[in-house]
């Protein structure tokens, strides 16, 4: 497949941050906690997705995976009605899981370049660097954190990910993400 250039308004999400490898114990304890404050508001509308970036003057991918940082998100249907949030936690919180982490946002990317891969992540860097001719090619730059959209589980042994950037056209101001960062 090939990337194309997409735009994306508003979404409103139930999220949750952290810091740490993809599949680490501290990324499957904010899925487990999304996941169960998610089911006690009636459950998500769209599937996992991620932002993922890092704090470093490296590359993204030669940073070690531990020092990556990412928010996860479940899109809801609409904005919840007051009070949703917290009464889904309360349910939620016999699980065990560390659901007073779960927050509500919303987001808005604009222009994006995405690109559906398909296969095992270790092999995205290789649809990253496609991503980023295409940018090239375009005069863009990266505007904001690298996006995943899970479109399988994350332990399907063929998976489907959608990868989404961000984007701008180059020498116009940064809007607050280093073009470093993905």
């Amino acid at each position: 497949m090939s990337p194309e250039l997409v735009t994306y308004g508003q979404v409103t999400c139930v999220n949750v941050s952290g810091m740490g490898e993809p599949g680490g114990a501290e990324h499957l304890a904010a899925i487990r906690a999304l996941y169960a404050v998610a089911a006690g508001m009636g459950g998500a509308a769209g599937p996992l997705e991620g932002l993922w970036w890092v704090e470093d003057e490296r590359p993204a991918l030669e940073v070690p995976r531990e020092l990556w940082r990412w928010h996860l998100l479940l899109p809801l249907a609409g904005v919840p009605e007051p009070g949703l949030l917290e009464r889904a936690r309360e349910r939620a919180r016999p699980s065990g899981a560390a659901v007073d982490r779960v927050r509500v946002a919303s987001q808005a990317e604009g222009e994006c370049v995405e690109l559906l891969h398909v296969g095992p992540f270790s092999e995205e860097h290789r649809s990253l660097r496609v991503m980023d001719a295409f940018m090239a090619e375009r005069g863009l730059v990266r505007n904001g954190p690298h996006h995943e959209v899970y479109v399988t589980p994350l332990d399907d042994p063929a998976p489907r990910v959608v990868l989404r950037q961000p984007v701008r056209a180059a020498g116009f101001a940064d809007g607050g993400e280093s073009d470093r960062r993905r």
